[in-house]
This record gives structure tokens, sequence and C-alpha cells, in this order.
């Protein structure tokens, strides 16, 4: 079952924050929204009465009789989030508050092109929706993560690279002629920042890379996405400096995808004569001390380092989350913090933390769960 949120205004926003799990008594929503408490109550009785919230047991005490809890109803529906990758998929459902209720892998090969790939998502979906989750609890939203840019007034993508027959294709309209549904389509390393955001809660400027078969950064401003015009955070096309010169992807030469993503290590192991199939696979020769990977992994790191250095002066980041199936490899976080400590300045490093990413493999799922929230309370 296909159905929008009901709600928006003052009781999106409280159920926001129970969502969230930022209040969890109307007391506690009275506070965090400014809104007098008879005006709380009308509101979370009009949402339990939707089947968004339900209010049971016994809260947190701050005095007095302990407040009864209140809690996302079983029945206020899933999300439908997907982390689209160059040759596979990461596929989920979660409930409002962004838990995952199954996820699963699966073969994607984003060069068949956006048709074929989307269809193939939305036909997963609804195989998990069938298996997993019963009929009365209503499907909210979907979402997706590409890797490539994405403009996020049309929610298409632009020239994205090694993606053939994606540039300007309406992902966002493709899907909703299957679902009438909020559609969430973001750049995988922005969904991956959101997700990564929820681990460093006490933080509130984050940079979260993620070097994979390419390289992405998602920038967190003041505890939300900074998208820009659809290009913020975008690395992976800075101009390194380098003896040789090596044409990317996307036409001009030296760009840093060109010499630390994935795809360029595993050309460069190739020939060395190293066949490996995916970035994974790298680690695991690091892991195993194979020299070449470890060396090729280190200057990686190094380079990555050097461009992050101006952001890191310019922006002043609490932290730099580094994911990805790269940052498994300790040499590459050696260095890209080598780097950084050598050139930035003490000030900009004096309380900055580079490590890895908290949130695992599957950041970008949780970031759609976030932001398709938002997105389904926002949509009339």
């Amino acid at each position: 079952m296909n159905q929008r949120l009901p709600v928006q205004g003052a009781h999106g926003d409280l159920l926001r924050l129970v969502a969230t799990g930022k209040a969890e008594s109307r007391a506690e929503l009275s506070r965090l929204s400014g809104l007098a408490a008879s005006s709380v109550s009308l509101r979370v009785e009009e949402l339990i009465d939707a089947g968004l919230l339900a209010e049971e047991g016994s809260g947190t005490s701050r005095g007095g009789r302990r407040p009864r809890r209140l809690r996302l109803a079983p029945t206020a529906g899933v999300l439908a989030v997907a982390d689209l990758g160059a040759h596979h998929a990461r596929l989920g459902l979660v409930d409002l508050s962004g838990t995952p209720l199954v996820i699963e892998e699966r073969p994607c090969d984003i060069a068949d092109g956006p048709q074929a790939t989307l269809d193939r998502v939305a036909d997963a979906f609804d195989e998990l929706l069938a298996e997993h989750v019963p009929r009365s609890v209503p499907l909210r939203g979907i979402g997706t993560g590409v890797p490539g840019p994405v403009d996020p007034a049309t929610l298409r993508v632009v020239t994205p690279s090694r993606m053939p027959g994606w540039n300007g294709f309406p992902v966002a309209d493709h899907l909703a002629a299957r679902y009438d549904l909020p559609i969430l389509v973001e750049n995988d390393a922005n969904l991956m920042a959101a997700g990564e955001a929820r681990w460093w809660p006490d933080r509130q400027n984050l940079m979260v890379v993620k070097a994979g078969t390419g390289i992405g950064c998602g920038v967190i401003v003041n505890g939300r996405l900074h998208r820009g015009r659809g290009a913020a955070g975008d690395i992976s096309h800075v101009r390194v400096s380098s003896d040789s010169s090596v044409i990317c992807a996307c036409g001009h030469p030296d760009c840093l995808e060109a010499y630390a993503s994935g795809a360029a290590l595993t050309a460069a192991l190739a020939e060395a004569g190293i066949a490996v199939e995916r970035p994974a696979d790298i680690v695991g020769l690091v892991h195993d001390a194979v020299p070449e990977a470890t060396s090729l992994v280190r200057n990686a790191g190094r380079r990555i380092g050097e461009v992050l250095t101006v952001l890191v002066n310019f922006f002043n980041p609490d932290v730099v989350a580094v994911g990805g199936s790269l940052s498994a490899a300790e040499p590459l976080i050696t260095s890209i913090r080598a780097a950084v400590w050598e050139r930035c300045l003490p000030l900009a490093t004096r309380d900055l933390e580079i490590a890895p990413a908290r949130a695992g493999r599957d950041a970008a799922l949780l970031g759609a769960g976030s932001l398709l929230l938002e997105a389904a309370l926002a949509t009339p």
C-alpha cells in the first residue's frame, strides 16, 4: 500500500521529533517545539488517531509522575531506500525513524542505463515489501543514491562519470510514475554524510569522504547537509600536481579521481600484472602486505589529503570521516592524516578529528531514510 504521510506543519514537526528520538513525551515535545502543552496534547492525540504515534509504558521522570512514552506506531509506515554503486546496489526498508527493517545487496551494473537499473530497483523494493512488511503498513516514500552529481532542483543526474546514458535523465519522474509518493534522489556521498552525521551528535561540521570506485565528499554544516547547487563537496575533479599526466573520465587531465579512486588503483594494479575486480579486493591485498597495493593506497591517501588540506583550512570542520570500501585500508587513513597535519594551519587542526567513518556500509541508506522523512513531511 502506497500512501503519503497525512501530516505537515506543526503535526509534522512533532512527528519528526519523536521519529528522530529527540522527544519521547508530551512535555519534551512542548519544550522542544515551543508549543503550549494543550496544543501539543491535541496534536499528539490526532497523530495517535492517524496511526502515526503510539503512547505506552513510562518514560524517564524529571521529578514527579513518570510520563507515558511516545513512539512511532507500528502502522506509521516504511521508507524504501537504495544506494546504487557501479556494480552493486544496497537496498533497504527502514521505518520512519531510519531504523533498518531489512537490507540486501544485489548485483547492479550502473552502465546498463537508468531505465533498466531503476526498474530493477523498483522490482526489488516490491519484493522486499511483499516479503517483510504487512499490507496494513504503508510505503511512505522512495529514496535512491547515485554515484554522480544530482541537481537538487530537478533531481536529474548531471554529467556523471562512468554512468553512460544517465546524464539529464529524470530519475525522480521515472520512479514517481510507479510510486505516487515523495521521491528523494541524491548523490551517494551526500547520503553517506547525512547518515554519518547521526554518529557524531556532538559535532556540527563534518566532511565525509567516500573512497570507493570513485571519490566523493559530503559536507555537513551546522548539523545539516549542504548541497549548494548540487556540486558541493565534489572533490573528485580537483586537479592535483603530478610528474606525469593522466586524463580523467571527465576529459580533463590530472583530476584526483584519476589517481586516487578505486578505479584508478585497479587500473594501476592491472598494469603491474595484479588483477582485482573491486576496491575491496585492493584492501585485501593491503592486508596481505602486497607491496604494490600498499604503495598505491598510501599514495592515494596522500593525494586525497593534499586536496583536503585546502578544504580543512577553508572550512575548519570538526571531523573528517573517511568511508567507502577503500577506507578499510589503514595506510589510506594514515596518509590522509599525515598530509593534512603537515600542511594545515595549527588552528585548523587543533581539535580536528580524522577517522574512519562510524556508520558502516549502510551509512548511505541511513542518510537516505533521514532525508526522505524530511521530504515526506514537506511534500503536500
